[in-house]
């Protein structure tokens, strides 16, 4: 890891992959729920792990599935079988060692009764925008395949939102019709956008955003090295969600915040040079990511603001003076003119996304818009 940025190395980055990480804070509410079902000997066959980004889903997934193989693998001695002592494991979370033979495979991707169903990159490195649909079609023979030990199946669709409609139709014929000893994991950023009867055949378990003391706790295990003042921004920033502070240190997210506020505080003048080198900045990333790191704190800034004239509730800033600012910025437009600019705004960082637009020109015009309606 690298002292000056905080940022992990590639291996520090795939250690965190929920597929390697045996650590969950903050969800021991739906981790427990869980448990029960599974101790119960009536474990639903299809659960939908719905939450926001970053919160959990899919490291709750893969503890899942291996406390579920680990159960009932010969091999590793169920945690009530006669190797390992009941009375070392959890009461109700779902540890299992990290150094089982279950827990390796899953990792390495090579556990025969689990198939993982995502985006994956096409033939020039590029994430596709759905979930194949082969890949699900195929999942109902695997899960009527006999498993290597005779026990259970199991498939995690991370997320569950990314199948387009011939997914999703696959997917219900797996749901309708599910073979016993077969468990379906779905995750869910937005339920809402899902069939009604893909959510109806499934047990659903929702998890809340974490508490900022675990979101700070997981920043300081994972980049330690990172300043407790910027540990401090990450975590407000976060909304309770350890992966989007991860995804921001990665890509500087606090230092654009910063940048961008001290901007807003300057509305309705302009430095058109610190304009400009910030849109070269953005400009200069062949990948995107910053101008899409940009485009997102400028929007989510916004969204409060627009709350904060909603409400008319007290304005909170991180910042020394953010709150000042976007009190001043507030009363200077009506609510209906701030959620006009926000669509505006919001449109216009997608049309950039998706017709690869300049990206400075499309940061200046923004900050142009802006400075229209502070005047």
């Amino acid at each position: 890891m690298s002292k000056s940025s905080g940022t992990p190395d590639k291996e520090e980055v795939d250690s965190l992959h929920p597929r390697n990480n045996n650590s969950l804070l903050g969800q021991e509410t739906a981790e427990t729920t869980f448990r029960k079902a599974m101790d119960s000997g009536r474990l639903p066959h299809a659960w939908l792990i719905s939450g926001p980004r970053g919160v959990g889903k899919a490291t709750l997934a893969y503890r899942a599935v291996r406390y579920l193989f680990t159960e009932d693998s010969p091999a590793d001695a169920g945690l009530f079988g006669g190797i390992a002592e009941p009375a070392a494991q959890s009461s109700s979370g779902l540890d299992i060692p990290a150094d089982s033979s279950v827990f390796k495979q899953v990792a390495s991707g090579s556990f025969p009764d689990l198939r993982v169903l995502e985006r994956s990159p096409d033939k020039d490195g590029r994430i596709k925008r759905d979930i194949p649909v082969d890949g699900v079609r195929q999942l109902g023979a695997f899960l009527h395949m006999t498993a290597t030990n005779g026990s259970w199946r199991a498939a995690i669709l991370d997320p569950v939102d990314e199948l387009g409609t011939q997914g999703a139709n696959a997917l219900l014929k797996s749901l309708e019709e599910p073979p016993e000893k077969t468990l379906l994991l779905l995750i869910s950023h937005n339920p809402g956008r899902l069939l009604p009867t893909i959510r109806s055949r499934c047990r659903q378990l929702s998890l809340p955003p974490l508490e900022g003391t675990v979101v700070e706790q997981l920043l300081e295990r994972y980049l330690p090295d990172l300043h407790e003042n910027e540990r401090t921004l990450l975590t407000y920033l976060s909304e309770g969600s350890i992966g989007r502070a991860l995804d921001l240190n990665q890509a500087g997210g606090a230092g654009l915040y910063i940048q961008m506020v001290e901007m807003m505080g300057q509305l309705p003048a302009l430095d058109s040079y610190k304009l400009h080198e910030i849109g070269d900045t953005l400009a200069r990333d062949s990948q995107g990511v910053l101008f899409r790191t940009m485009s997102e704190l400028m929007l989510w800034w916004l969204g409060r603001l627009v709350r904060l004239r909603a409400t008319k509730s007290a304005p909170v800033g991180i910042l020394e003076g953010e709150g000042e600012v976007m009190q001043r910025l507030s009363d200077r437009r009506e609510l209906a003119d701030w959620m006009s600019l926000w669509e505006n705004l919001t449109q216009l960082f997608q049309q950039t996304e998706q017709a690869s637009l300049d990206r400075k020109q499309a940061f200046i015009t923004a900050f142009g818009r802006l400075q229209g309606m502070a005047a």
